[in-house]
């Protein structure tokens, strides 16, 4: 488990930073990472990694200098004349990397206590007069791996974009030890001069239908969050992919439509007597309006980047919170053919792309934080639930010698009950759920129904192949 070799970047964010903050006060955070900081939408993301071999707590700390620490180096200052600024700052390691002692016991399974442990770091928050990240190092075995690192950062200190590239600069490939993973080409999407002027009544005036999967209106900012993953083969996914000819992302959002109605079908009926014949039947009410809030990258180059490349216009804009969102609205019914969630959904994935609904989202932000303020420039509540997908590395990685079994990145925080995360890594696909434990207190039979209508949609697609 040798050192890792420093990550070079075309400008030292702390150097920046500094000079920044010498010229007048440090770095303004971007609007979207201002946003990140309201009480309602106060937002962490929180990434559970899973190791092959037990953790070396002292590898891991040697090696965070020329890893992680090269960018998240800079505290959030709140100077009221001036709003909320990036400061450079020395970081303690002893205050931001945690080993507990974890032991297996005879209540609780250790996936139930790795479980347990990340869900009750969803009812803290880090201080800001540190920078906002920790790592917490659990050694204990799961179904999944030997050991899970849990790594928890500020929102407002980058999206899932730039996140997963400052993780994967840290890591190497397992097959050859001084090369960077390489990812999946994402293709731009191509945007039309359609109005989205439907976005703003979207936006201010449409609320979802109150469903099992949403409570009342701004719920899950405050509560206590279970993040529960489940991972499902990468395989199966392309050969759905390939036969429909959609997207990958196309997949996903049909996998999760029919999941969404299999489980809401399920709650329905619950209060019927005959709960077998209750599943078996549509209890599903009629013009359920169920929507998720879609986050997009939009940079000008798709796709997850080197870590350099984001860094090289000297600021933490670039490499920070550079997306947009769109409101995806899930058909829920129950369908004889499988195959129609897939056909729903790219249609509806089609209609989206070819407008510019998240990039006017971010520039409306953008607006509202300088003409409206705060008050009006935050996340929608209106919507069940958050939806992200980010491609994750096509072959094994390892960080500072310990190979990764899995990658499932989450978050809590946000105003909504759900947040869906679909992540791969090599030929695996993780979906990972942060649920509000108020609102949906059974996520592991959601992710059940999700798997469950993967393995539907797959059967369908083998018998239009064959």
């Amino acid at each position: 488990m040798g050192d890792l070799k420093p990550i070079k970047v075309k400008a030292n964010v702390e150097e920046v930073l500094m000079e920044k903050y010498e010229e007048g006060g440090g770095e303004p955070l971007s609007p979207m990472a201002r946003m990140f900081h309201e009480p309602d939408s106060n937002i962490y993301i929180i990434t559970m990694i899973g190791f092959k071999t037990q953790i070396n707590p002292q590898v891991f700390k040697a090696n965070l200098p020329h890893t992680l620490l090269s960018t998240l180096v800079s505290l959030v200052m709140d100077e009221n004349s001036r709003g909320l600024k990036w400061v450079p700052t020395t970081v303690d390691l002893d205050s931001h990397v945690i080993v507990p002692k974890l032991e297996p016991n005879n209540i609780h399974t250790p996936d139930k206590i790795v479980e347990d442990y990340v869900s009750n770091l969803s009812k803290s928050t880090i201080k800001m007069s540190i920078p906002m990240w920790d790592l917490h190092l659990l050694n204990l075995k799961t179904s999944y791996a030997e050991s899970t690192a849990v790594f928890r950062i500020h929102h407002s200190l980058g999206d899932g974009t730039s996140l997963m590239s400052l993780l994967l600069a840290s890591t190497r490939k397992v097959s050859d030890p001084q090369t960077l993973p390489t990812l999946p080409m994402m293709k731009k999407a191509n945007s039309s001069t359609k109005s989205s002027g439907g976005f703003l009544g979207n936006y201010f005036i449409n609320y979802d239908t109150e469903t099992p999967l949403r409570g009342g209106l701004g719920n899950g900012a405050t509560t206590s969050r279970r993040f529960v993953h489940r991972m499902v083969s990468l395989d199966d996914v392309k050969l759905v992919k390939n036969v429909m000819d959609i997207t990958i992302n196309d997949v996903m959002l049909g996998v999760t439509q029919a999941g969404l109605s299999r489980y809401l079908n399920r709650k329905y009926g619950e209060s019927k007597i005959d709960k077998g014949a209750s599943e078996r039947n549509n209890n599903l009410p009629k013009n359920i309006r169920l929507r998720a809030t879609f986050f997009m990258n939009i940079r000008p180059s798709p796709g997850i980047q080197e870590l350099a490349d984001m860094m090289k216009k000297n600021s933490l804009a670039r490499w920070g919170n550079h997306i947009g969102y769109l409101l995806f609205p899930f058909t829920i019914a129950l369908r004889d053919d499988p195959l129609d969630y897939l056909r729903e959904a790219k249609a509806t994935m089609d209609r989206k792309k070819a407008s510019l609904e998240a990039s006017y989202s971010y520039f409306m932000a953008k607006y509202f934080l300088k003409f409206c303020g705060l008050k009006i420039a935050t996340f929608p509540s209106q919507t069940t639930l958050w939806f992200s997908n980010v491609p994750g590395p096509q072959e094994e990685v390892s960080y500072c010698g310990h190979p990764v079994a899995y990658v499932a990145p989450s978050c809590y925080g946000q105003p909504n009950g759900l947040m869906i995360h679909v992540v791969s890594y090599v030929n695996k696909m993780s979906i990972i759920l942060s649920a509000d434990e108020s609102i949906i207190p059974d996520p592991h039979q959601l992710c059940d129904d999700l798997e469950e209508s993967l393995n539907l949609i797959k059967t369908a697609v083998t018998v239009k192949e064959g």
